[in-house]
This record gives C-alpha cells, sequence and structure tokens, in this order.
C-alpha cells in the first residue's frame, strides 16, 4: 500500500479499479438474493465489503480531499454497475417465465415447436382486443431465452412476448443439457 500512497497516479488507478470490483461485485450479489441464492451472495458480499474498505480507505489516505481521488472513486462506482450487470447477463443465473401472445394462425407451429425443443408449454385461453387467443407459457433457465426467441421468429417474428424473473420453481420440463461434440 506504500507504493499506492507514494504515487498519485497508482492511487487514482487502484481507487477506480477497487470500485468498478466492489460494485460490480455489489450488483451481483443484490442479483443474487434476489433469485434466492443466499450463501453464495453472503460470499461475494465479504470480498466485495473488503475491496469497498480498502478502495475508501484510499480515498481518505492524507487526510485532505483529492478531487481526482473523488472521481476515481466515482468513475469506478459507474463503471461496476454497468460490468456488473453484463456480467450477471451473460451469466444469466436463474429462471424465467416467457408469456407468449401468438396471432390464431401461429399458435400450433409455435407451441408444437416449442415442445419439440422439450421446452414445457402451458397453454391458456385468453381474450384480447380482437377476441380469442391462446396464450403459450414456458418456464425456462434464462440462458434458453435467446433459444425461445430464435423459435418465436422461426414461426412468426412479430409474436408479442413477456418476461418475468422467477425467484424459485419446483418440478417442469427443462431440456437437456446439450453435450458438446469434442
Amino acid at each position: 500500500m506504500e507504493i499506492i500512497s507514494s504515487h498519485p497516479l497508482f492511487a487514482y488507478l487502484f481507487i477506480y479499479f477497487a470500485r468498478v470490483i466492489d460494485v460490480s461485485l455489489d450488483v451481483f450479489r443484490v442479483l443474487l438474493l434476489t433469485r434466492g441464492y443466499s450463501i453464495p451472495a453472503a460470499a461475494i458480499g465479504f470480498v466485495e465489503v473488503s475491496v469497498f474498505v480498502l478502495a475508501l480507505g484510499t480515498v481518505f489516505a492524507g487526510g485532505h480531499l483529492d478531487l481526482f481521488k473523488v472521481v476515481a472513486y466515482a468513475g469506478g462506482f459507474a463503471t461496476g454497475n454497468l460490468l456488473g450487470i453484463r456480467i450477471e447477463q451473460k451469466m444469466a443465473i436463474g429462471y424465467t417465465v416467457v408469456q407468449i401472445f401468438p396471432e390464431k394462425e401461429n399458435c400450433t407451429k409455435l407451441r408444437n415447436l416449442l415442445r419439440e425443443h422439450n421446452y414445457g408449454v402451458t397453454c391458456i385461453p385468453g381474450e384480447g382486443k380482437w377476441g380469442p387467443r391462446e396464450i403459450l407459457v414456458v418456464t425456462i433457465k434464462r440462458k434458453d431465452l435467446p433459444d425461445i426467441i430464435k423459435i418465436m421468429d422461426q414461426v412468426a417474428p412479430e409474436t408479442f412476448f413477456n418476461t418475468s424473473d422467477i425467484r424459485s420453481i419446483h418440478g417442469g420440463i427443462f431440456p437437456h443439457p446439450r453435450r458438446r461434440a469434442m
């Protein structure tokens, strides 16, 4: 830590990158908590707070206010938010429910295609602005959402759908993981 306090540039870089790490971990930890993963979230929280204390201590080291340290701290915070959400999106931990509202003429084909890909599809009768229609409900792993969208695009790219994250599930039909070819 002595090299950081003796060279201001190192201090600014340390503060910035420490905040990027700490805030990225914070974003990821909060998202894990909302999905019910409390043990991994607690472990991440421990590391996160340790990094935070080191970064904050570096900001206040020297006893005077250094505007560049404040800028490094704030910049690391902003970048950490962006990076944290990007990491979480790439990992796509958890489950989501997709409600699909296909046009009547596409419903059977879409339902069958989803089932051919081993997705569990529940059909619910509904009524929209232009009359009766079927609502397809599919509970999936979040990482499978691009596959669902690709299937919908094959049948009817204009199909309206929405997604909602799920905290926990029990049972259900999910595609088996595809084995990678060697």
